[in-house]
């Protein structure tokens, strides 16, 4: 399986926390959802980190069957009604900038 993460990394402008979270779930999931191919999507918010750390008040994980898969989506048109939503929600709250991982994952049961 295949995991694309985009992390969104810098600070939300002050106060704006809720409204971001509102904005993510009501006006970029949606687009997300309909993305072909995808197989799971975790939307995850930062709540806290180590001193020093880097600021991710988003990080979004999509799993993929496959990198066929990841690079057809791509090229694909929806991929830019998903930037559209994503900049304009970023235009109403965000500062800083959004960087691509691409994964190879491996899920193992945690021992009891």
């Amino acid at each position: 399986m295949i995991t694309r993460y985009a992390l969104f990394e810098g600070s939300l402008t002050e106060g704006s926390t809720d409204a971001f979270r509102a904005d993510v779930l009501a006006e970029m999931l949606p687009v997300w959802q309909q993305f072909p191919g995808a197989l799971d999507i975790r939307v995850t918010f930062g709540d806290s980190r180590d001193d020093g750390a880097p600021e991710f008040p988003l990080i979004l994980a999509i799993d993929w069957p496959d990198m066929q898969t990841v690079e057809a989506f791509l090229t694909h048109p929806i991929r830019m009604k998903g930037r559209a939503a994503t900049e304009a929600v970023l235009a109403r709250h965000f500062t800083g900038r959004i960087h691509h991982h691409v994964t190879t994952a491996h899920v193992f049961a945690a021992a009891i």
